[in-house]
């Protein structure tokens, strides 16, 4: 078994599609528009096969996304090295997202650091 794709809703869906297109090397689908409802998404996909599908559609409810609650709280994407973890961070810290822990080695092992990315969403970024 193997996760087919996570989705997300976000509130703009060019500026969230560029996102990870620029810092993540992610590959978009045509845009999806049902025009009876006005759903729109896009499917992302990812070097190693993964997918996200970001989504918006009318009348959506924009809670405040805080870091230490119940349900999904990050995605995390491996970089393949060090060296890469430290560069993708340091471009994301110049160009404006908060660095919320890292570079470091976690105490499980990891080498990673995690960002407050695109619209509030968490982002762990590993090697």
């Amino acid at each position: 078994m193997r996760i087919e794709h996570i989705a997300m809703y976000v509130n703009d869906l060019e500026k969230t599609k560029d996102f990870f297109v620029k810092y993540f090397n992610a590959i978009a689908n045509e845009e999806y528009h049902n025009k009876k409802t006005d759903f729109r998404s896009y499917f992302l996909s990812f070097e190693d096969g993964a997918r996200l599908e970001i989504m918006n559609k009318p009348q959506m409810v924009n809670n405040e996304k805080i870091l230490n609650r119940t349900g999904f709280i990050h995605i995390a994407f491996s970089l393949g090295s060090k060296n890469a973890v430290d560069e993708l961070t340091e471009r994301m810290r110049n160009d404006g997202y908060t660095v919320i822990s890292g570079p470091r080695i976690t105490g499980d092992g990891y080498y990673e650091s995690c960002i407050v990315g695109i619209e509030g969403n968490q982002i762990e970024i590993t090697e």
